[in-house]
């Protein structure tokens, strides 16, 4: 009952800013590398070529006849980057893990892609900076395809645990290029989402569209809250959160947090589509992954949480965690939601370049006169939810750039693919095509690719 009036308590000044302001977070247009067209003809055998995906059906006994199963590879890694814009030599390889992939599809969100200062969240999108990150990624991920894709030497047996991924052929009987494109791209104030695909497996991915939710400054500004993106990846739905949800390490922000995931899940809504019932809010969808800074602290003293930190007294620490209490118990802001188990060091607050915890020069007698006292939490999380997703992996990177380190997880994902796509032609597009019309659309696409597309909102 307690927690039940602490929400509302919260809830009800976002209601009344959202009546009298009624600001939208973002529009539904997005950035993406598709083409304009694809031949339906290409889908051949199911969905389940013989050069790209028969390795990955996944036999199953047919009483009836019924679609097949494919597995799926996915990586994917929220970043808080603290509003620092990125080097041009930025190498992304590591974070990506790109040198042991090649995974079959990337969702890398962030936060703070711009310092969170009045200008950026009230003035015009932008979007600058953000592009220079998707052209870092862009770069990290096709470089890497391309030595994974050379010729190696004859003594070259180390290579033998990398998963084999086969060139698809085009209807010339030519190999397509072995490189990652871009599904979806969307930036809300300092939340970015962008999610690529192999580029042979593009033309399995069709009714892509995204969502914004605001939380922030009045209940409704895009400086906190979500970006989502859904798309079908050959007959199966899938949901991509990335989120930024309230700050702070008081008694109490927790409830902020917790009324901002429940705003996040109620308001964000994708068009049902002119012809079908399509899933409309994130848990219609039949694979869902949330990840960001979700701002969930540790509810212990600081003094104590640090010196479990020191110890790597894990356990006790996640005993008291804020978000596991929150998928664990019954009422939860999360339950239903799933976490792998981590092992790995509180990802905030650390000094910029440096690996020593922020306020721990404070507590040793460094450090500036009147710095504030952060306790070490683990901010940044991945959840996931939905049958066909299995967690293979949940760490960590080392990036030094910002006072948040990223934490990257990997999925096997399972999705349908029908016996016969040909059928599917006329849903193979996203119902929100455009042309690129945009100089910064068109410096953040390819200049390489004529199909590169826009889509953008239709009525």
């Amino acid at each position: 009952m307690l927690d039940n009036q602490k929400q509302a308590e919260v809830l009800w000044p976002r209601l009344v800013a959202n009546k009298l302001f009624r600001k939208t977070s973002g529009s539904h247009a997005f950035v993406a590398d598709f083409p304009l067209a694809d031949d339906a003809a290409a889908f051949d055998d199911g969905g389940c070529s013989p050069d790209a995906d028969a390795s990955r059906c996944v036999k199953r006994a047919r009483p009836q006849e019924r679609g097949k199963t494919l597995k799926y590879k996915l990586f994917a890694s929220t970043w808080n980057v603290g509003g620092v814009a990125p080097p041009d030599d930025l190498d992304l390889s590591d974070w990506l893990d790109a040198r042991d992939g090649p995974y079959d599809v990337y969702v890398l969100g962030f936060q703070e892609v711009v310092p969170l200062r009045a200008r950026n969240v009230l003035g015009a999108d932008k979007s600058r900076v953000g592009m220079r990150w998707i052209e870092l990624i862009r770069a990290a991920l096709n470089r890497s395809a391309a030595a994974s894709s050379s010729p190696r030497g004859a003594g070259g047996g180390g290579d033998s645990g990398r998963q084999k991924v086969h060139p698809v052929r085009d209807g010339a009987g030519g190999e397509l290029a072995r490189e990652y494109q871009c599904v979806v791209s969307k930036q809300m104030v300092g939340i970015l989402l962008t999610v690529w695909v192999r580029a042979d497996l593009r033309r399995f991915v069709r009714r892509a569209s995204v969502s914004c939710v605001g939380c922030g400054v009045m209940g409704c500004l895009g400086n906190k809250g979500a970006v989502s993106v859904r798309f079908w990846l050959h007959d199966t739905s899938l949901c991509f959160v990335c989120c930024h949800l309230a700050s702070g390490g008081r008694d109490g922000d927790e409830a902020l947090r917790n009324a901002d995931a429940t705003e996040i899940l109620a308001r964000t809504s994708f068009p049902r589509g002119h012809a079908l019932n399509l899933p409309n809010k994130i848990l219609d969808h039949d694979r869902v992954i949330l990840l960001g800074d979700l701002n969930y602290r540790i509810s212990l003293p600081e003094a104590k949480t640090r010196l479990l930190v020191e110890r790597r007294d894990w356990k006790t620490l996640l005993e008291n965690d804020q978000l596991r209490a929150e998928v664990t118990r019954g009422g939860g802001a999360f339950r239903g939601w799933s976490e792998g188990d981590i092992a790995f060091s509180p990802t905030y607050k650390y000094y910029p370049n440096s690996d020593t915890y922020y306020g721990g020069r404070a507590a040793a007698g460094g450090g500036r006169k009147g710095e504030k006292r952060r306790a070490p939490a683990w901010c940044d999380r991945i959840l996931w939810r939905g049958a066909g997703l299995s967690q293979t992996r949940y760490d960590r990177c080392e990036s030094r750039l910002s006072d948040h380190r990223p934490v990257r997880a990997v999925f096997t994902v399972e999705v349908d693919a029908p016996r016969n796509l040909n059928s599917l032609r006329s849903f193979f597009m996203s119902e929100r095509f455009d042309r690129a019309r945009s100089p910064a659309a068109d410096r953040l696409l390819r200049k390489d690719d004529v199909n590169s597309a826009r889509f953008a909102e239709t009525h």
